[in-house]
């Protein structure tokens, strides 16, 4: 039988190993998102870079580009803010509209939820 020191010193070693573990996945998450942000240079080979209005990154497949969808997108944000002089394309949304478009666009949706998306949009995006 172990005593009752002991069994308190092992309980508190034990604690301090899951604390330990919480941190290091938490650190490692944060260093893959910090690498992930640090490289907003260059898209991946058959990817275009967007960012929305609040800053976001997103990585669009260049397959996209020819839905009815995105080229609206790229429409408004012409009309918004023009050819940006620092190269970037900013889309006239926030983060959860474009997670919802890349949604739609991997789902290869039918065009009637397409057209209704787009009767939405006729209202700005932020």
């Amino acid at each position: 039988m172990i005593s009752a020191k002991r069994f308190a010193q092992l309980a508190k070693k034990w604690q301090r190993m899951a604390a330990l573990r919480r941190n290091r996945k938490q650190l490692s998450w944060e260093a893959a998102k910090g690498a992930d942000e640090c490289c907003t240079s260059v898209a991946g080979k058959g990817h275009c870079v967007v960012y929305t209005v609040d800053g976001r990154r997103f990585e669009v497949p260049l397959a996209y580009l020819s839905n009815v969808v995105f080229i609206e997108l790229l429409q408004m944000s012409h009309e918004e803010f023009g050819f940006a002089s620092d190269g970037r394309i900013t889309i006239p949304c926030d983060a959860a509209v474009m997670e919802y478009v890349m949604c739609l666009l991997r789902r290869s949706v039918s065009a009637e939820i397409e057209r209704s998306f787009l009767s939405t949009m006729a209202v700005p995006c932020h």
